[in-house]
């Protein structure tokens, strides 16, 4: 039978600016740990630490641009394109734009704080 998900829960995020987190499916709002689909709305200014997450992560930027560093490079990822993050790799987003940005975050496994593997500040 089809499992319905009536609303997500709002998550608390990491970061130096509160940014709001939706799952709608992981291991909190659904006890999902395959996959986990999370909407993101980050604020103007907003960054989270670096990580190194032992999941891959599929990011669909809805409005604004988020920017992504890796190990040599930086994206600015705009409204309507999306960008893969490979487990293991080292990576950081921000919002450093005036308009902030709304995306869809999907991992596989599901996220956690446990193997996000953030950088210590």
């Amino acid at each position: 039978m089809p499992q319905l998900i009536e609303k997500p829960t709002r998550i608390a995020p990491a970061g130096n600016k509160p940014k709001l987190i939706d799952e709608y499916i992981g291991r909190v709002n659904s006890q999902t740990q395959a996959i986990s689909i999370a909407q993101m709305q980050s604020p103007s200014g907003w960054i989270e630490p670096g990580q190194c997450p032992e999941f891959d992560e599929f990011t669909l930027v809805l409005k604004g641009t988020l920017h992504v560093e890796y190990e040599g490079g930086r994206l600015e990822v705009n409204s309507g394109q999306a960008v893969i993050a490979q487990k293991g790799e080292w990576i950081r987003y921000s919002t450093p734009g005036k308009e902030g940005a709304e995306y869809i975050a999907i991992c596989l496994p599901a996220f956690s704080p446990e193997t996000v593997n953030r950088d210590s500040d």
